[in-house]
């Protein structure tokens, strides 16, 4: 056993310290914080950070710190999902504009006479949705509307 210390640069006192106590003090407590984490981390749906864990974990009555928490979860590849994705926009040429038939004239006499369209974005947990309502201007209701998670040059409506 000396000739394998002396090798190793390692004290003989360490070596059998080791042997008695191979796992240290720190990698138990963090194997019993990591199953309180990962078991706020399912309460919580996969939605809580390292500083809501964090702070569940004080409330339970732990003493641990928030980068401590942070390295667990960063070792382990505990990772938070975030609610929504955030909207890219993407810039192409300009569209040419349609020609104004109406001239700010919006009171029709007849059904039917002019339709006119909006789109509205909504954003949901799973991304953008898209929303194409169009107006009869005499009625002012709804002719149709069609809602999609992407932006198309088509409209495929539902009529109500």
């Amino acid at each position: 056993m000396v000739l394998l210390c002396r090798l190793l640069r390692v004290h003989r006192s360490g070596f059998y310290a080791w042997r008695h106590h191979p796992e240290s003090n720190r990698s138990i407590e963090d194997r019993r914080l990591l199953s309180l984490i990962r078991a706020s981390f399912e309460a919580s749906q996969g939605i809580y950070v390292s500083k809501r864990i964090f702070c569940d974990l004080r409330e339970v009555g732990e003493t641990c710190g928030v980068h401590h928490v942070a390295r667990i979860m960063r070792e382990h590849k505990i990772a938070a999902l975030w609610g929504h994705k955030s909207h890219r926009f993407h810039y192409h040429k300009p569209a040419t504009a349609a020609p104004n038939r109406l001239s700010q004239q919006f009171s029709m006499q007849m059904p039917n006479e002019a339709w006119v369209t909006d789109i509205t974005y909504i954003r949901t947990f799973q991304g953008w949705l898209y929303l194409t309502v169009v107006l009869d201007l005499f009625s002012h209701k709804v002719i149709g509307w069609l809602k999609k998670s992407t932006l198309g040059k088509k409209l495929y409506w539902t009529q109500s």
